[in-house]
């Protein structure tokens, strides 16, 4: 699989930081975007709520990569609030950046994918799409997105051997989760307590499961939805 390329958005800390050092660890050529301004040859520094700035991410990784095998949706915002007190232009730029924006760059991509007969693609979503979380309306109903989006899209392409999955993270060790909870009325121990595992899933345990998903060893797993929460999905 070293010969594979791989467009990740989102890569400038967190989990899809994590996630490009494990592939560019295991051979993948990667190409990386993100808010931040980062002074890489591989990254680009791109709103995704944007119809320009998706195509333009797409261009850009073509010319890096030559051509894109694979695609991790990673890039996300969360926001902790009480639906009443979300305003419209919130609802609008999360929409954009957690949904409108994979299902607009898996577009632009399943077309080389199918005349490749070959594609991975891997959504990040969240534990909070999958069983709600209250006071997190918006930041759910996006990620809870990847489960239609996952099914319908593998079933889609099955047949040119491209597979699609979504990851569903629970409380991760990362700047986002701290960010979140100083945003919620709860505290780090509130949520371990909640944990059966009573930990944080580390964000390298997303990036090998990504690891795996992507490669031939997953061929025949695909439009499933994966919940890596430490047990918080279990109840």
């Amino acid at each position: 699989m070293s010969n594979k390329t791989v467009l990740i958005t989102g890569t400038s800390k967190g989990i899809g930081q994590s996630i490009e050092k494990i592939l560019v660890e295991n051979g993948y050529k990667v190409f990386g975007c993100g808010r931040s301004l980062l002074e890489k040859e591989n990254y680009l520094s791109v709103d995704l709520t944007t119809k320009e700035g998706c195509e333009n991410l797409v261009k850009k990784a073509k010319e890096y990569l030559g051509n894109i095998d694979i695609l991790i949706n990673n890039a996300g915002e969360y926001i902790y609030s009480e639906i009443q007190n979300i305003d419209y232009e919130t609802i609008e730029r999360v929409s954009k950046l957690n949904f409108f924006a994979p299902y607009y760059l898996s577009s632009l991509l399943i077309p080389e994918m199918k005349t490749k007969n070959w594609g991975r693609i891997v959504n990040i979503g969240s534990i909070s799409g999958t069983i709600g979380e209250a006071g997190a309306t918006l930041y759910s109903a996006t990620k809870s997105s990847f489960l239609g989006l996952t099914k319908a899209l593998a079933l889609e392409v099955a047949t040119n051997n491209i597979t699609v999955n979504t990851i569903n993270p629970g409380w991760v060790d990362t700047e986002l989760a701290k960010d979140s909870i100083e945003q919620s009325d709860f505290t780090v121990q509130d949520n371990l307590d909640v944990i059966p595992q009573k930990r944080f899933i580390n964000p390298d345990e997303i990036a090998n499961l990504v690891l795996y998903l992507i490669s031939e060893n997953a061929k025949g797993l695909t439009g499933q939805s994966i919940s890596l929460c430490a047990g918080l999905s279990c109840g």
